[in-house]
């Protein structure tokens, strides 16, 4: 498993944007945008994987996991 599956992307409509929004919370907010979903989710998993080899690059520690702790389940029962 690689680094960038231990960490949650989320590829989310924007009405504003008129376009779909990629980010990866732990890691960064923003991140990219297009009209394809899964061209969106393809951009952010590779700049996931670049913003993790950059921090490692720096010597920074990579922040605590997202991944695997059911916060999709959370986020639906805040809501």
């Amino acid at each position: 498993m690689s680094l960038s599956a231990r960490y949650v992307k989320i590829v989310e409509w924007s009405d504003e944007d008129q376009c779909f929004v990629g980010s990866c919370p732990s890691l960064f907010y923003g991140g990219c945008h297009g009209h394809d979903q899964q061209a969106v989710f393809a951009e952010l998993c590779e700049i996931v994987d670049e913003s993790i080899e950059q921090l490692q690059q720096a010597g920074k520690t990579l922040p605590p996991p997202t991944a695997g702790r059911d916060l999709a389940n959370l986020l639906a029962s805040a809501s």
